[in-house]
């Protein structure tokens, strides 16, 4: 099994060294990717002090972009399992083995590491909990699949879903859409329980002041996405 861990990076010289160092020290037989989103700090020069695998984008694409170009790579060099693990540190990578189960198992086209199935380590805030269970609610309401962990950037796709999302995927924010696009192309998603840690460094892409803004434009994004597919605008 060829297996891809995608890391997107934007402005995480605080967090990246270390996380690289856990992911090649962790036991997985996996390869990796950074992409560095056009990063104004110094993560770039501490990825080539490193030896770090990485690519560069010559613009800022957002988390969407960033993590589509890993799942681009992903399918274009044949592999069978494409890994996100977001560049904060707040993803163990020594939950590989157990999240990519399933998919090994068959059982599922696309694994989510879960906070929230043991509810042990890091639970967020409550405000973002609250908006993660409406989330959960929406995507439910409108797919019939449930989720808790909605917005979790630690997941596992197989090749179907990898080539799914290399060419349709959500530029801002993308998680919780991503799960109704997979969920519309008839792809099994199990969730896998993980402790998660707090970031170490560096400021989260959800600030306080952009959490309603961003609760509405996620809320209309999975509607949209669900009724463009339903009605056969993608295929």
């Amino acid at each position: 099994m060829k297996i891809l861990v995608i890391v997107p990076a934007f402005n995480e010289s605080e967090n990246i060294e270390k996380v690289i160092h856990r992911l090649t020290d962790c036991d997985a037989d996996v390869d990796y990717l950074v992409v560095n989103d056009c990063s104004t700090d110094q993560t770039e020069e501490i990825l080539a002090r490193i030896g770090a695998n990485y690519i560069t984008l010559p613009v800022n694409l957002g988390i969407g972009g960033a993590v589509q170009a890993g799942y681009m790579y992903a399918a274009e060099n044949g592999y069978d399992i494409a890994i996100q693990i977001d560049g904060d540190g707040q993803h163990d990578p020594a939950y590989i083995s157990k999240l990519i189960q399933p998919i090994l198992d068959g059982r599922a086209d696309m694994t989510v590491g879960s906070r929230f199935i043991d509810k042990e380590g890091f639970q967020s805030s409550a405000m973002r909990r609250a908006g993660i269970n409406f989330l959960s609610f929406l995507i439910r309401l409108m797919c019939g699949q449930k989720v808790y962990d909605v917005t979790s950037g630690f997941r596992a796709t197989n090749a179907r879903l990898t080539c799914l999302y290399s060419t349709d995927y959500a530029q801002d924010y993308p998680e919780p859409e991503a799960i109704v696009t997979g969920v519309m192309h008839g792809a099994k998603i199990e969730e896998v329980p993980v402790i998660m840690h707090e970031r170490e460094g560096g400021v989260s892409s959800i600030r306080k002041f952009k959490s309603i803004y961003y609760m509405v434009k996620v809320s209309v994004s999975i509607i949209m996405k669900r009724l463009t597919i339903s009605m056969g605008g993608e295929k």
